[in-house]
């Protein structure tokens, strides 16, 4: 029988093959009191299992095939400083000893506590490094319990002799370490019930350009080994079981979709102008170092937006020092070759459990709570330790530090005197760094576009997080799926104030550019070249998508329609404005 099942497409395509099952077994965990006297014994246990996966995940690092993804390896290290935080093994070691709980049990019971602390996150990336912990986790309690099960908790299903060109992979989940044994053996897409847009399988298909479905709930007990998919990684739908009709319906989409690819890729040594000769500067929007990589591949001209909360996400109480950070940031810095590299600042806060004896739970989880820079302002030294790290790096390339969410005049003036202090202490110890960095601002608050003089007196670029300033200008939580279809970025009071934000910052001369989700939706890229905008800021994965409605546009002719869209409040003489400005 034919069905479909419905998830999140991550990775774009068409998938057509037969399912190859990994199934999931539970994890078996003991609970027992340990005797006693024999607690420092459970101790060691524990701490030679940790030590056992970290050599595991060290042997898996050092045996990663040379084709295999930048990202393949950025997760193994990601799982290797979960495990080399001693914040991770604190607490069942206190278990251990005050409770007499086993070394298994203990472990378990502070990753329910982590879990249950994730679950209460709303920013969706780090909401899916509940996973990282949790795969970490539950691969030190394997070598706890000494079993031959694969990293997943599942029995080992999974045999090269299964797959062929025309597999599927259907999984619970995908660690990372998984990913490697995949990516020795032909597949074509991927299925799991767990994850997220940002999750390391979407993440890792994505840049192997594999079409992924994840998030597909129930997908691995619906699914059978060996049952005819068609995956949609566009549509986010997987058909199981699909008939000859619908098949050769999705083969004939496959076919186009593949030419469509193609020729795509003809586009990244074009240059980036309209029709009629205006010059365009598209940046990408990355998470992890790796993503510059593929960025370049395809084009961009810099990093648009560094989102420095990956250093940040998987840990428990200890916080990353000056020296990690900054390690990571020269690294998208010496990737990009002496192109631009804007490092936001972190935005995290109220609902981000941050751990090192940082609470910042008091103001809830709002979306208006302590977060971004206001957080950092109570916290100066983390913020010193980010700004030092971020202005050594500028000593090897264009790193730029971006300020998240700022809306006050004295939020503006103690930034500014924390980044003199930063460059202070550097030259006291003698480290080199930029003294001329440039600073800029975020633009994601709607008092802050009414007082953009402020903002342009002030910074040396300007970008506009269209994401949070919709969310913020039409007073909705994105996050709440109630109101959630209320979120519009055509709505016409977004509109006015891009332009106005736009048009007051091209007449002052300083750079502004967009990085939210607008930047990156080839729909909106005429509407956006139509408010005067230049740079365009996106996850690398749409840069040539929206590269090619540029080449597409004619700027002049777009600029002389946009006043009628700007006036038409009614939805009915919108529609017909956006119609003409889009024929």
């Amino acid at each position: 029988m034919t069905f479909a099942l419905h998830g999140i497409p991550v990775s774009k395509g068409i998938a057509i093959g037969k399912a190859v099952l990994i199934s999931r077994a539970a994890l078996e965990v003991s609970h027992y009191l340990v005797e006693v006297g024999k607690e420092e014994s459970e101790v060691q246990k524990l701490l030679d299992a940790f030590d056992q996966v970290r050599l595991e995940l060290e042997q898996l690092r050092q045996g990663l095939p040379k084709d295999a993804p930048q990202e393949m390896a950025a997760f193994l290290d990601v799982h290797g400083m979960i495990l080399a935080d001693p914040a991770l093994a604190e607490k069942p070691m206190k278990l251990i000893r005050t409770q007499r709980m086993n070394a298994a049990w203990a472990l378990t019971t502070e990753l329910n506590d982590l879990l249950e602390q994730f679950a209460e996150i709303e920013d969706p990336y780090l909401k899916e490094r509940a996973n990282d912990i949790r795969q970490v986790a539950e691969r030190v309690i394997k070598a706890l319990n000494a079993q031959k099960k694969d990293s997943l908790g599942h029995t080992d299903s999974f045999s090269p002799t299964d797959v062929d060109a025309d597999s599927i992979i259907v999984a619970h989940d995908i660690a990372p370490h998984d990913m490697l044994r995949f990516k020795e053996h032909a597949f074509t897409g991927f299925v799991t019930d767990l994850g997220g847009k940002t999750s390391h399988t979407a993440i890792v298909a994505r840049s192997m350009e594999i079409p992924a479905v994840v998030g597909v709930r129930h997908a691995s007990e619906m699914i059978r080994h060996g049952d005819w998919l068609i995956l949609d990684g566009e549509q986010g739908v997987v058909v199981v079981a699909p008939g000859e009709q619908l098949l050769a319906e999705y083969r004939k989409l496959q076919t186009q979709g593949l030419k469509e690819v193609r020729k795509l890729q003809q586009l990244k040594h074009a240059r980036t102008e309209t029709l009629d000769r205006v010059d365009i500067e598209l940046f990408a929007n990355i998470e992890l170092p790796e993503d510059a990589i593929q960025a370049l591949k395809l084009g961009a001209v810099g990093v648009g937006l560094f989102r420095s909360e990956f250093l940040f996400m998987d840990r428990n109480q200890a916080l990353p020092d000056e020296d990690q950070q900054y390690q990571e940031y020269r690294r998208v810095v010496d990737l990009m070759h002496g192109l631009p590299v804007n490092i936001r600042t972190i935005d995290v806060g109220a609902d981000k459990a941050l751990g090192a004896g940082v609470d910042v739970s008091q103001t809830g989880t709002s979306p208006l709570g302590l977060r971004a820079i206001r957080w950092s302002l109570t916290e100066p030294e983390i913020f010193l330790t980010q700004l030092r790290a971020i202005l050594r790096a500028s000593a090897h390339g264009q790193a730029r530090i971006m300020i998240p969410m700022l809306a006050h005049a004295k939020e503006i003036d103690e930034t500014f005197r924390l980044i003199e202090k930063a460059k202070q202490q550097l030259h006291q110890r003698g480290q080199a760094f930029n003294p001329n960095i440039q600073v800029g601002a975020m633009i994601e608050i709607p008092a802050a576009a009414l007082v953009l003089p402020l903002f342009i007196n002030r910074f040396d670029f300007l970008s506009i997080g269209t994401n949070d300033l919709i969310q913020y200008t039409l007073a909705i939580d994105r996050a709440d799926h109630a109101v959630a279809h209320l979120y519009d970025p055509l709505h016409p009071a977004i509109l006015n104030l891009l332009a106005n934000i736009i048009d007051q910052a091209k007449r002052a001369n300083i750079p502004i550019a967009v990085c939210g989700e607008m930047a990156g939706d080839p729909a909106l890229t005429k509407l956006l070249l139509a408010l005067g905008l230049t740079d365009f800021s996106m996850h690398f994965s749409q840069l040539l998508l929206v590269k090619r409605e540029i080449l597409k546009a004619n700027v002049g002719m777009l600029k002389a329609r946009i006043p009628r869209v700007l006036k038409a409040y009614e939805p009915e003489a919108q529609a017909k404005a956006l119609e003409r400005l889009f024929s």
